[in-house]
């Protein structure tokens, strides 16, 4: 974990932790990326400024699930690996998916008798914003935002 603590004059001081996995754009590979990532978001759960309980914590892991799933199913290179990233802040967590395939973006409407496709449609019902970005050198970034409810409050 990298813990960065910013300070501004007169301003309350601010922690961002960061989160980052590199794994095998595979089932195994997303499943143990997503385990590791809800582990490490547990930890963070004791921080004052960033506890979300339970609902927060639940909509971090699908959100968590299904961009690491999307990465392993159609993102798929020989020989490259994604990545993942989460950027927690003062109520908002982050999370991005970086794999090697910048040719196959993410489309938001699945075909309507398909067995599959809706995983977006459930990120963008969850997140509080999402998106997608070109990765140099000829990836993609997936990445969804969250803020956490209550933990303003709980200050």
């Amino acid at each position: 974990m990298i813990q960065q603590t910013v300070t501004v004059t007169g301003e309350p001081t601010a922690t961002t932790h960061h989160f980052r996995l590199t794994f095998p754009t595979s089932r195994h590979g997303a499943h143990t990326a997503r385990h590791a990532a809800e582990r490490w978001l547990a930890d963070q759960q004791d921080c004052p400024e960033v506890a979300a309980g339970d609902e927060g914590a639940a909509t971090a892991s699908l959100l968590i699930a299904e961009l690491t799933a999307n990465a392993a199913l159609h993102g798929r290179v020989r020989g490259r690996h994604a990545r993942l990233a989460l950027t927690l802040t003062s109520g908002t967590l982050r999370i991005e998916v970086t794999d090697a395939r910048g040719d196959r973006l993410p489309a938001p409407t699945p075909d309507a008798d398909g067995e599959s496709g809706r995983g977006l449609l459930l990120v963008a019902s969850l997140a509080d914003a999402w998106g997608c970005e070109p990765h140099h050198p000829g990836g993609k970034t997936v990445w969804a935002e969250c803020v956490w409810r209550g933990a303003a409050t709980r200050q």
